[in-house]
C-alpha cells in the first residue's frame, strides 16, 4: 500500500510538472527570444543616433571611433554611410544570428547582429533552473508521499494485527486511535467486537465451569443408583432404583436446559407454582445415600404443603448445591427447615459444622471463593439460579452456618401447622 500511495502521488506531481513545466519552457523561450530581438533593435537605434550626432557635428566616423560605442563584445555592427565603404565594428558571428537595422537622419543605416547561440545558452540556463526546481518538487513530493503513506499504512497494519489477534482468540481491545476519522471508526468497531467476543468467551467458560460442577453431583447419584441395581436381584428393588434413576436423568436434562438458558439470558425463567415438599423430599431421597456413606444424616422440618413460585428444577439445583456444600464443608446432621416470612416461603439449610470463616462471610457467593480446595462455583451458581427465578439466596448466619432460600409464596386458604422433623 505504501508503494501505491507513493507511486500515485508521484504520478500526480509528474503530470503537474509536465503540464506546467512545458508551458513555462515555451513561455520562457519566447520571452528570451523576444528580449534578445528587442536588445538588438535598441542597440541599432542607439548606434544610429550616435552616428547622426557625429555626422551633424562634422566629426569623423570610423571603426576605431565606433568600437568603443558598441555595447560589450556580443554585437557585430555594420554602418553604411552614403558614398562610403561600410564600416564594420566587432567580430562577425558565424551561424544563425539575430539582426536589426536602423536608419539615421543623414541617410546612414546601422545593422546590428547578435549570435543566436547566446540566446540558446540563455534558454539552456533557464531550462536548467526549471529542471532543478522540478527535481526539488519531485523530491519534496516523494518525501510528503512517504510521510503520508506511513501515516495511513501504519494504522492499517495495526488494525490488521488487531483483527488477526481477534481471530486467534485474543479479544483484548487496544483502544488505540490514529487521528484519521475513517481509521478511528474501524478501530472503534474492532474494539467493540473485541469486547463482545470477550464477553462471549467469558460466558462460554462460565457455562463450561457451571455445567461441569452442576452435572457432577447428579451423575454421581445416578451412578450410585445404577450400582445398586447391578448389586441386587430383587425385582422390586430394581424397579424402585430404576424409577429413581429415571427421575435423576430428567433432572440432568433439566440442569442442562437451565444452564443453557442462563447462559443466553440469566433473567429468563419459567416460573410456576409448585409444592416445596416434593422438591425437598426429592433432594432428601437423592442425598441420603451419600450422607449415609459419610456417617451423617439429613433431615427436614417446618411448615408443610407450602407452595412457591419458581422453577422446580432450579430450586432443586439450589438445594442440591447447599446440601453438597454442607456435605463437603460442614459436619453433623444437615437440617432443611421451611417457614413463612410475609409473602415469602423460606427454606433454611444448616448443619452442625464449624461454620464459615469470618473473612469469607461477605464473599462466600463470589466465584472462585472457597474455604477449602474446591472450585468455589457451587454457591455462585446457586445464587444465580435463585435470582433468575425472582428469589434470593442469603447467608443468614455464619456459626453455625445457616443459608436461606427466599421464594415468592403462593398463599394457601388456611395456614398449616409446623410438622416435626422428618428423617
Amino acid at each position: 500500500m505504501r508503494r501505491r500511495l507513493i507511486q500515485s502521488t508521484l504520478a500526480v506531481v509528474l503530470v503537474v510538472i509536465a503540464v506546467f513545466g512545458v508551458s513555462l519552457v515555451i513561455v520562457e523561450t519566447r520571452t528570451i527570444s523576444s528580449s534578445a530581438q528587442e536588445r538588438v533593435e535598441s542597440e541599432a537605434v542607439r548606434l544610429a543616433s550616435i552616428v547622426d550626432s557625429r555626422l551633424f557635428g562634422a566629426q569623423q566616423v570610423d571603426a576605431e571611433v565606433l568600437r568603443d560605442q558598441v555595447t560589450q563584445d556580443r554585437y557585430y555592427a555594420v554602418i553604411r554611410l552614403p558614398g562610403e565603404a561600410p564600416i564594420e565594428v566587432g567580430t562577425k558571428p558565424a551561424g544563425d544570428v539575430i539582426s536589426a537595422t536602423a536608419s539615421g537622419e543623414e541617410g546612414e543605416t546601422v545593422t546590428v547582429q547578435e549570435p543566436r547561440s547566446s540566446v540558446t545558452r540563455e534558454v539552456g540556463r533557464t531550462l536548467l533552473i526549471i529542471a532543478l526546481v522540478a527535481l526539488l518538487a519531485v523530491v519534496a513530493a516523494v518525501l510528503l508521499a512517504v510521510r503520508q503513506a506511513n501515516r495511513l499504512a501504519s494504522p492499517l497494519t495495526d488494525l490488521a494485527e488487531t483483527a488477526e489477534r481477534l481471530g486467534s482468540g485474543d479479544p483484548r481491545p487496544r483502544h488505540k486511535r490514529y487521528g484519521v476519522p475513517e481509521l478511528d471508526r474501524v478501530a472503534d468497531v474492532l474494539d467493540g467486537s473485541a469486547e463482545r467476543i470477550a464477553r462471549m468467551l467469558t460466558a462460554e467458560r462460565r457455562l463450561a465451569a457451571d455445567a461441569s460442577h452442576q452435572l457432577r453431583t447428579p451423575l454421581t447419584a445416578l451412578s450410585m443408583r445404577l450400582e445398586e441395581i447391578t448389586l441386587t436381584d430383587d425385582p422390586d428393588t430394581v424397579k424402585e432404583e430404576a424409577t429413581i434413576a429415571l427421575t435423576q436423568v430428567e433432572r440432568l436434562t433439566d440442569v442442562v436446559e437451565r444452564l443453557l438458558t442462563n447462559s443466553r439470558d440469566p433473567r429468563t425463567g419459567s416460573a410456576v407454582s409448585f409444592d416445596l415438599d416434593e422438591v425437598i423430599q426429592q433432594q432428601l431421597a437423592e442425598w441420603r445415600p451419600a450422607y449415609r456413606s459419610a456417617g451423617r444424616a439429613i433431615v427436614s422440618s417446618g411448615k408443610r404443603h407450602l407452595r412457591a413460585v419458581g422453577t422446580p428444577g432450579a430450586v432443586a439445583q439450589v438445594l442440591a448445591a447447599l446440601i453438597e456444600n454442607s456435605l463437603m464443608h460442614g459436619g453433623g446432621t444437615v437440617a432443611l427447615r421451611t417457614r413463612v416470612i410475609g409473602n415469602q416461603a423460606v427454606i433454611e439449610i444448616t448443619d452442625e459444622g464449624s461454620g464459615v470463616p469470618a473473612d469469607l462471610g461477605a464473599r462466600i457467593f463470589e466465584r472462585a471463593i472457597s474455604g477449602r480446595n474446591s472450585t468455589g462455583i457451587g454457591l455462585a451458581v446457586a445464587r444465580d439460579l435463585a435470582e433468575a427465578d425472582g428469589g434470593r439466596l442469603e447467608m443468614l448466619q455464619t456459626k453455625p452456618p445457616v443459608f436461606g432460600l427466599f421464594l415468592s409464596r403462593t398463599p394457601l386458604p388456611e395456614p398449616q401447622d409446623e410438622e416435626p422433623m422428618v428423617r
